[in-house]
């Protein structure tokens, strides 16, 4: 193991610069290269949120909890047993956020429908939530009333808790036709209007996080076999969705329905090794290609299903543990989705890497591989979150070249950052999204078919087991002030030059929009200071001096009581 370590450094400082395939004329010698140039006319710009993430409000009209609100309710859950109970308030404050997205001059917004906030238990048959479908009703319409596009996502991770305890959650095939029934209803609530479905954003999160390591909702730890057994179910209940809309709806609404998947990009540390480079290969597979391989080519990558298939075998198991999709279900899974979601956030270095054989299985060992980084990646935020704007061009032609060249929505691509004081000046963020997205437009000349991006995210938010702890914002809230106001940062003015001029048109009116964000968010950050001393003002007015006052009345009775004994 510690040859391996020192061989793959030693490779990491040869191959800083990374080799570039002949047909990326633009980085051939200078992956950090950028081009100036436009975007398509047509190409939509907007910004994106989830449910949990923002609404609060968790258990008000009739909304039903959720695995979030069951877990982050459990102590050591979340970071500093934080929770989205209240989180942006964005339940009562959806006018306010539709004109951040105004200011913005987005042409859509990407929000999710909590299900149990229009179906408590999960289960149609036993209970709608009039109130919640209304909430939904309201924002979408508000949303075109402002000539925004809603993107809406069925599912971004807040499965209703009654399944989870009924069933299992997505460990159970039942799951299947629930999500169906929740999916035509809103199908019918909303589809005259929505016309961009996602069925699920980032599967790859709910079922390795929430059925493998635990990290996240549910919670629960089914070591190599939870994560592949919810992954399947979610693959056949996407397809669902799809035929129930292609069958009942599409003809009287004509939508579209897809679904999001987030990877990260696997560079081979060795690119002249045969070896590293099928283990980069395997990386994507074991990632992007475990949703999309099904959905695009019928049949979960033949990679996955061979490994997996050793190891199970290793371990005495009679049959593989990723399971098997039956003739017809191949059939049935193939073609559909008329767009794939692509989310995207970093890259890694892949060598292979040989685990023993373990008795306990898991899927992080499954793939053989190990995954570096470059420590001259910037990190500005959260160590898993490096900037490699490269890693994204070559994820994109990646998936132009395995599945078709699908039409493509960026539907996930931003950072965080970490710092405990308020940073409206977020020059990282406006680097990685300057760097990201000129990645897009160089994908764009290479003949991906991308024809959207959603910047991640449209505020400051509950950022699910780190709590408030990361921020992805382009607004940020102050979360100590119970009316949660909304302050725009540095890239709020960067990415709106962005969409006005659909590009980069030239050096020197990119370098100004650099000037004015920073010069602009200099002034907020001065209203943002006087606001938050307010806000402590309040704080003492409110708690330290009732609490001094009634210190005062108690000390003052304990004293009276005390001289009239001895006078008595």
């Amino acid at each position: 193991m510690r040859r391996d370590s020192l061989r793959c450094w030693a490779v990491l400082v040869a191959v800083m610069a990374p080799s570039v395939a002949e047909d990326f004329p633009w980085t051939k010698n200078n992956p950090g290269s950028f081009y100036y140039g436009t975007f398509p006319a047509g190409f939509l710009w907007g910004v994106g949120s989830s449910a949990y993430q923002t609404e609060g409000a968790w258990d008000r009209d009739g909304k039903g909890p959720s695995i979030w609100d069951a877990f982050t309710h459990s102590q050591g859950r979340a970071l500093r047993n934080e929770t989205g109970d209240s989180a942006c308030d964005g339940y009562y404050r959806v006018k306010d956020d539709i004109q951040l997205l105004k200011e913005l001059k987005v042409n859509h917004y990407l929000l999710s429908i909590s299900w149990p906030r229009i179906m408590p238990t999960g289960i149609k048959a036993e209970q709608l939530n009039e109130k919640g479908i209304q909430f939904y009703n309201d924002t979408i319409n508000s949303l075109l009333e402002n000539n925004i596009t809603p993107i809406v996502s069925l599912y971004h991770w807040d499965l209703p808790q009654a399944l989870q305890e009924k069933y299992g959650g997505w460990q159970n095939i039942s799951m299947i036709n629930y999500f169906n029934d929740y999916a035509n209803l809103c199908f019918e609530k909303f589809g005259d209007r929505v016309k961009h479905w996602i069925t699920f954003s980032n599967p790859w999160v709910m079922a390795e996080q929430g059925y493998e390591t635990g990290e996240h909702a549910p919670g629960l730890k089914l070591g190599g076999c939870g994560a592949y057994k919810a992954a399947h179910h979610i693959i056949k209940t996407h397809a669902k969705v799809w035929h129930s809309y292609n069958t009942t709806w599409r003809r009287e609404q004509r939508g579209m329905v897809g679904i999001s998947l987030t990877s990260a990009w696997g560079e081979p540390v060795d690119p002249h090794s045969q070896t590293d480079r099928d283990a980069a290969e395997r990386y994507i597979q074991f990632h992007l290609g475990w949703f999309a391989n099904p959905i695009y080519r019928g049949d979960y990558p033949e990679v996955m299903k061979n490994y997996v298939g050793r190891k199970s075998a290793q371990q005495g198991l009679g049959t593989s543990r990723l399971p098997t999709f039956s003739v017809q279900e191949k059939t049935y899974i193939k073609g559909t989705s008329d767009f794939l979601g692509i989310g995207h956030f970093t890259t890694r270095y892949v060598l292979q890497k040989s685990f023993p054989f373990l008795q306990v299985s898991s899927y992080h060992t499954d793939p053989d591989l190990a995954e570096l980084v470059d420590p001259n990646w910037p990190a500005p935020g959260p160590k898993w979150l490096y900037s490699v704007p490269w890693g994204f061009r070559r994820l994109l032609n990646f998936i132009k070249t395995q599945y078709g060249n699908p039409l493509i929505y960026v539907t996930e691509n931003g950072v965080s950052d970490t710092m405990q004081c308020s940073q409206l000046c977020d020059e990282w963020r406006i680097q990685y999204l300057k760097g990201y997205i000129n990645e897009i437009l160089k994908a764009l000349n290479d003949g991906v078919n991308v024809k959207g991006y959603t910047a991640w995210s449209l505020l400051d938010k509950f950022e699910w087991n780190k709590g408030f702890s990361e921020r992805f914002g382009l607004y940020h809230i102050d979360f100590k002030n119970k009316n949660k106001p909304r302050y725009p940062k540095a890239s709020v003015d960067y990415y709106k030059k962005i969409i006005s001029a659909n590009g980069f048109p030239n050096p020197r009116e990119v370098e100004s929009w650099h000037r004015t964000a920073m010069d602009t968010c200099s002034a907020t950050h001065q209203h943002l200071a006087a606001d938050s001393l307010i806000t402590h003002m309040e704080m003492v007015t409110e708690i330290v001096l009732p609490t001094v006052f009634t210190l005062c009345i108690l000390i003052s009775i304990v004293l009276l009581i005390f001289y009239l004994r001895n006078h008595s």
